[in-house]
């Protein structure tokens, strides 16, 4: 019979441990993003894949807040953390880092997820947009690359905190698949 682990058998890092970790290539933008529960998701997906950073930009909520907090449950003490005004900025700052921005978005060019391939050696942003709008164009303009998730029903995405579930379950595999 298959019985379950305690969390305190799990031999997960504390705060400390995590903050002084190696940590993956992999950075994730935030583009004005309404829902608080969903930027706490995003941090706690975040930790589980040891992202570098998170960037919150524009009208999105920053810790600490009792919503994100609800749902990060304790990720915004161990995912660092940064706020940009406007989204721009961010891909701009990235980019001058040589940080290779991915818009999560559906474009005309974009790259299907399970067709993407890890730039070896390679620091990456993946741009999560608005709930509603998605990514802003001027925000897909001046990213290198955008990156669809396949779907094969009759709903045109993903909520934002699946998407980046999804992507970064993906992308850390094949970053991992590079090493």
């Amino acid at each position: 019979m298959n019985k379950k682990i305690k969390n305190e058998e799990l031999g997960r890092l504390n705060i400390t441990d995590f903050k002084s970790a190696d940590k993956s290539p992999i950075y994730i933008v935030i583009d004005n993003l309404r829902s608080l529960n969903n930027i706490g998701s995003i941090f706690r997906t975040a930790d589980a894949f040891r992202v570098k950073k998170i960037f919150i930009c524009g009208i999105s909520a920053t810790p600490p807040h009792k919503e994100i907090h609800k749902t990060a449950l304790g990720a915004t003490e161990s995912v660092a953390w940064e706020y940009f005004e406007k989204t721009e900025h961010c891909i701009q700052f990235l980019q001058q880092k040589s940080i290779e921005c991915f818009a999560l978005e559906q474009t005309k060019d974009s790259i299907s997820l399970d067709q993407f391939s890890y730039p070896t050696g390679k620091e990456i942003a993946i741009v999560l947009g608005n709930e509603v709008e998605g990514v802003q164009q001027t925000v897909v303009n001046l990213c290198e690359h955008a990156i669809e998730i396949p779907q094969y029903g009759t709903k045109h995405s993903f909520n934002v905190s699946v998407s980046n579930g999804i992507c970064l379950w993906e992308i850390f595999q094949k970053w991992k698949d590079t090493l």
